[in-house]
Parts: structure tokens; C-alpha cells; sequence
């Protein structure tokens, strides 16, 4: 087996054997499964129904992924990084900074952002090397869509990048055993609710403080 250097999730960059394409994925095949059933029913799903739904053994899912906790991590990781590049798109895709805004909170809401909030409780490590990493790209991206909104004049001037990403996880966090797609219009309508009022010029004064990225990061 050929010892190559990897891109890893999202940009980094790891020294891995090259795996087989089989085993890539039957990989994603289970990290795609566990994201739809944490999504579903919780972090605390039987992983032998995320291995049914994977359609791969339970041998498999614990070659890949030893216990809860790995898997776990690599579910954070891979929405925190599928969510950043729907940033990313955003900003590329729309002229209009506000239209950017929308859609990527729309996105965003598609990847199921709100569904990492249970999982990082416990003892799940929020301080690991990759995670850190990839929230950040992901601050930054949102930073750079909310400060050009802002600079345009489309987006009222007293919230911040926090507004929106608690507003996200708020409006997008699954309630346990329902099915999301069955609460998809209600999610989405919500979202434009909340985007209708992020519109300049305000039409009401705001309570408290914007949320800052630093606000946030003390809450964690």
C-alpha cells in the first residue's frame, strides 16, 4: 500500500495510506447514514442501525470508526465542512451581498447545522486541532458574507455574524424522532421570516447586544 500525502476534510492535509475505493465508501456511506439519523433520533442512535442504514456491516462501521465518539467526530466535522463551502458557494454564486446571505442560510439549513448542537455535549472534544480549524474557516466565511451585506447597505448595522449563526441553529435544530424533511417548509419559512428582518432599514430596536463570534466562543 502507497503512502501518499491526503487531502484530509476540507483543506488540511494528513499522511495516509491511500485507501481502496471500496473502503472510501463504504466511509461515507456511514457518515452520511449517521448524519441523517443523528439528525433523526439523536447522537445516542444503536450504531448497528447507522451500520443497517449505511448498508455495510457492523464489522465495518467499527473498522472505520472504533466507537461513538470517532464517529461522532467525523459527523461534526463533515457538516461544519460541507456548511462552510455552502458559504463559500454563496458568496461566489449571488452579486447581491444580501442575496448571498440568504442563500447560504438557506443551505445551511439543508446540511442540518442545527444538528450538531447535541452532539457536542458530554465528553466530545470541541478543542480538537481539526475542529477548531474548520469552525473557524467556517466563521470566516459567514463573517465575510454579513460584512459585505452590511458594507452594501442591505443588512441592518446593529447585529453581528453571531445574530446569524445562533438565529441558524436555533431554526434549524431537529426536535428527536421527527423525521426532517417532514418539517422542511416549516424550517425554510421560518429562515425567510428571520431573514426579512435582518433587512435594512430596521424596522424595530433590537434588546441587548449583537453576538459576537467571541460571545459565542465564551458560551462554548
Amino acid at each position: 500500500m502507497e503512502t501518499v500525502v491526503e487531502p484530509a476534510v476540507c483543506g488540511t492535509q494528513r499522511r495516509t495510506p491511500r485507501p481502496r475505493a471500496d473502503a472510501l465508501r463504504n466511509r461515507e456511506r456511514i457518515v452520511t447514514a449517521a448524519r441523517e439519523m443523528f439528525v433523526e433520533f439523536g447522537p445516542d442512535v444503536p450504531l448497528d442501525e447507522v451500520a443497517r442504514r449505511a448498508g455495510v456491516g457492523n464489522a465495518t462501521l467499527y473498522r472505520n470508526f472504533p466507537d461513538r465518539a470517532a464517529l461522532v467526530h467525523e459527523v461534526v466535522l463533515a457538516v461544519t465542512c460541507r456548511t462552510t463551502e455552502r458559504a463559500e458557494e454563496a458568496a461566489a454564486a449571488e452579486s447581491d451581498p444580501f442575496d448571498a446571505l440568504s442563500r447560504f442560510v438557506h443551505a445551511a439549513a439543508d446540511e442540518r447545522i442545527g444538528a450538531l448542537c447535541p452532539m457536542l455535549s458530554g465528553g466530545f472534544d470541541k478543542d480538537h486541532s481539526e475542529l477548531l480549524a474548520e469552525r473557524r474557516r467556517l466563521e470566516e466565511a459567514v463573517e465575510g458574507l454579513v460584512e459585505r451585506a452590511m458594507f452594501a447597505g442591505r443588512l441592518r448595522t446593529d447585529i453581528a455574524v453571531g445574530d446569524v449563526l445562533v438565529a441558524l441553529s436555533q431554526l434549524t435544530r431537529p426536535l428527536p424522532g421527527i423525521a426532517c424533511p417532514g418539517i422542511d417548509r416549516f424550517t425554510h419559512r421560518h429562515l425567510q421570516l428571520f431573514l426579512d428582518g435582518l433587512q435594512a432599514p430596521a424596522r424595530s430596536e433590537l434588546p441587548g447586544s449583537a453576538a459576537t463570534l467571541e460571545d459565542l466562543r465564551r458560551g462554548n
